[in-house]
This record gives structure tokens, C-alpha cells and sequence, in this order.
């Protein structure tokens, strides 16, 4: 069931209604969440659907023994085991395939194969990545004493599996969310209007940008870069940028709407990532809630930014590599988490530099603009890798751009019109967006359901015949 499809449209509104029916009573609208969230699961993989179920109830139970002792070996025994069966899911469903692919290769390398070892014939559980992480970070919270056990399973449950973030996040956490449940949920007409408008907002960048760009000029393109120039291979890998970004972004929108029509919030995952003026600002507005939980689960843990510079570089380019790898079971993304590991380790010995040597580069007018040109060029090339399926297409891509060859004849007027536009408007200030939100909700009513109506439509005639997935459900 996918964000940009009718089927969800008439499941929202369905959960819509019976949530406000049922608002005053908490135990049946925790119910209701927790039946349309499992509905909402299984209508992607029925037999996955006891995955998530194992998964929450382990970190439910490990949660409950872990507040019952203060043995600290005891505590950290059970941190363990959590530790052990969510990665011990990731490692199966995820890496296994991956790894045995690995060695066979370094034997057949090494000259003493081709060897041949046991593959597993399963397919990827969507969301299994994000919600591995929540369950995670509660468990390890609670390690850290920083949050208090959840005792109420129905609750626990629903803060695993609420169907909005579920499948792509953003990656909320315990302490942000299960408060929330506790409370008697209130809406005002303003945050209801707020959320129909982000789902809006949502599948417009997701159905009449991202998507269009993608089936009408940038997938033909990685498919066989060979076929194209070197301006239109270059022109993909910008439009490629502003594809992900709008699918991945208005996902998160609709997700952020569709819990905002319930009065929950969920954090913020994306801010004009391509205004970053360094990758570590980039990172501070990208993905967010992978950023932040890479940062207090791994960065840290691993000494962060204690100790010498090698030892804090040697934490950013661990905690990016494993960032890689958590996006897809491929040697091409270890590479792109490498880039920008090595890149993050090369912003702070500059940082460092300028700072003892007294440069104040705030005095040059000048010198924000072209950070912010370069770290776009910087992470639209290594978006190279993330696009392409292996390393040899990504090696046919770089070669094509080497051409230096300028045909233009596949690069239509709408498909220059949506990038180029989507990337001015990615520019402005986000004051403009508050303010044209602002206005919006002090249209009338009516005026505002017929923009709503004119959106549908629009998006209707707009998009394809099949309902395109989003892009990080296959991590």
C-alpha cells in the first residue's frame, strides 16, 4: 500500500474517522492503531508481518528485565542479546547473500576458487532497517538510563509499528514518541489543514517531480549511459539529486501529514539539504534521524570527538562506512558512506586548520557561496554511486561524462523546467514556505478543500499508469 496510491488515501481516511471516534478512549484507539498498522504491514508481506511482531516483543520483554535489575552485568548481558537478534535479522535478511557473495569473490581473487556457497532464496522485509533501529535505540536508552521502560505492551507495539513512519521512517525514538501516546490526542483546524497540505506537498514532489524526471529522462539515462552524452549524463546526475530528494523528502512529508491528522508529531528528517555549505551541514539537513542516530549510537560510542585527530577521523569514517552499508547490501554504497566519511574527516582537519591559524573565513563574502556549490557538486557526483547497481555502471557512467560531449537531444523542455525549478525553489528561504502556509490557512474552508481537489486531480492526470515505489523502501 504505498503513499501514492488510492488505496491509501481511502485507508487514511478510513483510520481518520474510527481514531476520532474512538478519541476519547485510549486502550480502542491504540488498538485501532495498532490493527491499521499491522494492516498496513501486511498488505506489502503477509508472512513478514511476525518479523516485526518477534522483533518488538524482544525488546518489550528485554526492556521490562533490563528495569527489574541493577546488576550492571546483567543490564549490559540483556543490551547484548538486543543487540544480537535485531543485527542477527539485518545480517540474515539483509547481508547474508551479501557477504557470501563477498567471499566467493575474494576466493575466485586469491586464485583458489570459483567456490560455491549456500545462498538464501528470501526477500528483503520492507522497513526492517527502520524499525530495527527504533527497537534498537530504545534498548539502548534504556542501558543508558535515559528513559524509563515502557510497562504497556499495547503501547510499546504501536510506537514500533505506526503505520506513517513505519516503512521509511523518519526514525523516531521512544522518548519522543511514547509520551505522546499517552496523552488524550487534540487537533486544531490549523494543524489538520497543516497535514492534508504536507501530504499534498508530499506527493507532488513525489508523484509530478520525482517521479517524472525519473521514467522521462534520469533512469533511461543510468540504464545505458552509453546511449547518451556527456551534458545529458550530467544533467541526470543532477536530476537525480532532485529525485531523491523529492521522493525521499515527500515521503516523509506524507508521513509527517498523515500523523499530524491524528495529533502526533514526528520529527523533522529534511531541510534544504542542497543549501549545505560543508557535508557536515548537509548531513545536519539530510535523513535527519539517520544522521542524528548514527551520531548517539555509533559515533559516539565508537569516542567521537575525544582523542587525537586520528582517532576522531578514523570515527567519522567508520560510523559513514557502516552508514553505507546500512543503505543497501553493496559494495557501491560502502563507497559512496566512504566518500562521505573521508570528505566529513577532510571538512574538520579544515576547520581545524583555519581555526588555528586565526583565518575567519566569515569575512569572505564570497567564501559561504562556493561551499555551497562545491558540497552540492561534491554530493551529486557521489550520488553516482548510490544510483548505479554496481561498480561496473558506475564506471560506464564516469566514462561517458569523460566524453566531454554536449548532444542535448534527450533533454526534453519539461523534464529542464522540473529540475531546474525544483532546485531554484529548494533555494529560497524557508520563511516562504512558512509564509505561504501561513496563507494558506487562512483561506476558507471550502477554498481550501477545492485546492486540495484541484491537487488530486492534477497528480492524477500526471502520473503513470503503474503506482512507482519510493526509492528507500528497498532499504
Amino acid at each position: 500500500m504505498l503513499f501514492n496510491s488510492t488505496e491509501y488515501g481511502v485507508f487514511l481516511v478510513v483510520v481518520f474517522v474510527l481514531f476520532w471516534a474512538l478519541a476519547r478512549y485510549k486502550t480502542m484507539r491504540l488498538v485501532l492503531l495498532l490493527v491499521a498498522s499491522y494492516l498496513f504491514y501486511a498488505s506489502w508481506n503477509l508472512t513478514y508481518l511476525g518479523l516485526i511482531v518477534f522483533s518488538t516483543a524482544v525488546d518489550y520483554f528485554i526492556g521490562l528485565a533490563m528495569a527489574s535489575t541493577e546488576a550492571e552485568r546483567k543490564r549490559k548481558a540483556l543490551l547484548v542479546l538486543s543487540l544480537g537478534i535485531n543485527l542477527g535479522m539485518l545480517a540474515v535478511f539483509k547481508y547474508y547473500n551479501f557477504f557470501i557473495d563477498s567471499i566467493e569473490r575474494s576466493v575466485d581473487f586469491v586464485g583458489q576458487g570459483p567456490v560455491a556457497l549456500p545462498h538464501l532464496d528470501v526477500l528483503l522485509p520492507v522497513g526492517i532497517s527502520f524499525y530495527t533501529f527504533q527497537t534498537l535505540s530504545y534498548s539502548i536508552d534504556l542501558y543508558r538510563r535515559r528513559i524509563e521502560p515502557c510497562r504497556n505492551p499495547l503501547k510499546f507495539f504501536v510506537y514500533v509499528a505506526f503505520f506513517p513512519q513505519l516503512v521509511a521512517g523518519p526514525i523516531v525514538r521512544a522518548v519522543e514518541f511514547l509520551p505522546q501516546l499517552d496523552e488524550d490526542p487534540k487537533v486544531t483546524a490549523a494543524q489538520v489543514t497543516q497535514g492534508g497540505l504536507l501530504i499534498m506537498m508530499g506527493l507532488i514532489k513525489k508523484v509530478a517531480i520525482g517521479d517524472y524526471i525519473a521514467l522521462n529522462f534520469v533512469d533511461r539515462v543510468f540504464d545505458t549511459p552509453e546511449m547518451f552524452s556527456a551534458l545529458e549524463i550530467l544533467m541526470a546526475v543532477y536530476g537525480y539529486g532532485m529525485q531523491i530528494y523529492c521522493d525521499f523528502s515527500g515521503y516523509t512529508d506524507v508521513a509527517i501529514g498523515s500523523s499530524l491528522l491524528m495529533g502526533f508529531t514526528l520529527p523533522v528528517n529534511f531541510n534544504r539539504p542542497y543549501k549545505a555549505d560543508s557535508i557536515q551541514d548537509f548531513w545536519h539537513r539530510w535523513h535527519i534521524t539517520l544522521s542524528t542516530w548514527l551520531r548517539d549510537y555509533l559515533f559516539i560510542p565508537l569516542g567521537g570527538s575525544r582523542g587525537s585527530n586520528a582517532m576522531i577521523y578514523r570515527n567519522l569514517l567508520l560510523t559513514m562506512l557502516l552508514g553505507g552499508l546500512w543503505h543497501g547490501a553493496s559494495w557501491h554504497f560502502v563507497m559512496w558512506g566512504a566518500a562521505h566519511g573521508l570528505m566529513l574527516a577532510l571538512t574538520r582537519a579544515w576547520k581545524t586548520f583555519r581555526t588555528s591559524q586565526g583565518i575567519d573565513v566569515e569575512a569572505w563574502p564570497w567564501y559561504r557561496p562556493l561551499m555551497v556549490f562545491l558540497t552540492f557538486q561534491f554530493v551529486s557526483f557521489t550520488w553516482i554511486l548510490f544510483r548505479c547497481e554496481d561498480m561496473d555502471k558506475v564506471m560506464a557512467v564516469m566514462e561517458r561524462l569523460g566524453t566531454m560531449t554536449t548532444g542535448a537531444g534527450n533533454l526534453t523542455a519539461m523534464v529542464m523546467l522540473l529540475l531546474w525549478g525544483s532546485y531554484a525553489w529548494h533555494m529560497t528561504p524557508n520563511a516562504w514556505r512558512d509564509r505561504a502556509m501561513v496563507i494558506f490557512n487562512k483561506l476558507p474552508v471550502p477554498v481550501q478543500v477545492a485546492v486540495f481537489v484541484g491537487i488530486v486531480v492534477v497528480l492524477q492526470r500526471v502520473a503513470e499508469t503503474d503506482v512507482v515505489p519510493f526509492i528507500y523502501f528497498q532499504f
